[in-house]
């Protein structure tokens, strides 16, 4: 693999960059040359008895419309990144087309989030405004996870219902935004102790939310469950210091079931959510964070 990245590469995509376009002007003079081939101006092919294939030069229009795009080609191809690893005397790329237009746009709404900066959470909910940029900036950033309505998905934590991880409010929702956010449980199946505790502990989880299960394996996993207990709580409600779920609410972030849990005891989990601090400016995570706040609510705050 290492010599798809060696320089020689460079060299090679420029060199039949520029001999195709040396071909098709070779090409076109090829083309371009009357040879007699007939007495009466045919290619001497026929076919159906009567039909000829006359041998007639190109149009001039055409031949000096072919010689116009190539020529187009070389002037691109000097002024933009194509010969290889040549960046073209106007040294364009992608992401400082990306970057300027950031900065235009940011330049652009930096009196409007001026006025949001010393705002609350609670002041922010209120305004009309406020809550229509956030909810834009949700669904451009945040709805390819957590769904376009915040109610997430398998996986993905549902932002409507108040029940939080790692902390609460918006200045919590706001670190998380910029810094991102690693949820880890690692395997505790050794812990545990064998296939048949873990079912059992399974069902003794189940049991703390109310949940479908049987209640003898559930007593034997009783005392199994203090391996979890260190993270999760003596009475599984969790601990948002650890980012450690509440088991005994009816919330399941990667499924519900015996199956569910014994897969999360046997295997652990790992989940990351990456950082937004290069992506939004600090103004656009403060007026997101109150809109996400904001749908969290019992009762969302009404915009005026």
């Amino acid at each position: 693999m290492s010599d798809f990245i060696n320089s020689g590469w460079a060299l090679y995509v420029a060199g039949i960059t520029v001999a195709g376009l040396v071909f098709c002007i070779f090409i076109l003079m090829v083309a371009s040359k009357r040879t007699v081939m007939a007495a009466d101006n045919t290619t001497g092919h026929i076919w159906d008895e009567d039909l000829r294939e006359m041998n007639n030069p190109l149009p001039r229009w055409w031949m000096w419309l072919f010689v116009l795009t190539v020529v187009f080609a070389a002037i691109y191809l000097a002024l933009y990144p194509g010969l290889g690893s040549n960046a073209g005397t106007l040294k364009w790329t992608s992401t400082g087309q990306w970057e300027t237009e950031q900065q235009k746009a940011h330049a652009t709404m930096a009196p409007v989030y001026a006025k949001f900066t010393a705002m609350k959470a609670e002041d922010l909910a209120k305004d009309a405004q406020a809550m229509g940029i956030g909810e834009r900036l949700f669904v451009n950033n945040c709805a390819q996870c957590h769904g376009s309505d915040g109610r997430g998905s398998k996986g993905f934590p549902n932002l409507t219902d108040g029940d939080w991880l790692g902390g609460t409010g918006a200045e919590y929702i706001g670190k998380t935004i910029t810094g991102g956010r690693i949820g880890m449980m690692p395997p505790m199946a050794a812990a545990v102790g064998g296939p048949e505790d873990v079912r059992n502990v399974a069902n003794y989880v189940l049991s703390l939310s109310g949940g479908a299960h049987n209640n003898v394996a559930a007593e034997l996993g009783k005392a199994k469950y203090a391996a979890c207990g260190a993270c999760h709580g003596a009475d599984g409600k969790g601990n948002q210091a650890l980012g450690a779920p509440n088991l005994t609410d009816k919330v399941w972030l990667h499924g519900w079931g015996e199956n569910a849990i014994v897969a999360m005891v046997n295997a652990g989990k790992n989940n990351v959510m990456p950082a937004f601090e290069k992506r939004l400016s600090a103004e656009q995570i403060h007026v997101l964070s109150a809109y996400v706040w904001n749908l969290s609510q019992t009762t969302a705050v009404a915009a005026k």
